[in-house]
């Protein structure tokens, strides 16, 4: 697979992976391996970032979506992350709001359509 699709099930921002992992191919056997034994890059990339924008969206409790309203587009760190969560900006509280009623309404609508399937 490509660097990016690798990249992307091991939750990590590409361009902070090293070279010869963005200029292979990743097969299954070695993705697997990275999943069950992931080297000390793939372990540091995971713990201090840079992010890729949905698991920055996800540590902050927002959508992606709401990540670019807010006007972050790069990767952050789990630092600068972390500084956010504890300024807890005006924008976060919103966008956290926007959020939680966007997953209530879906919920909402799935049991709705639950119902229906079982008329």
């Amino acid at each position: 697979m490509k660097p990016a699709t690798a990249a992307k099930k091991l939750g990590v921002y590409l361009e902070a992976t090293p070279e010869e992992f963005q200029a292979g191919v990743v097969s299954r056997d070695e993705l697997n391996e990275l999943q069950a034994n992931p080297p000390e890059w793939l372990r540091d990339l995971r713990r201090n970032g840079p992010h890729p924008k949905q698991l920055i969206a996800q540590k902050l409790g927002i959508s992606s979506s709401g990540l670019l309203r807010a006007g972050i587009t790069d990767a952050l760190t789990t630092d600068q992350i972390n500084a956010i969560k504890d300024e807890n900006p005006d924008w976060l509280v919103r966008e956290r709001q926007v959020y939680v009623d966007f997953k209530a309404e879906e919920a909402r609508l799935a049991e709705k359509a639950r119902l229906e399937e079982e008329e």
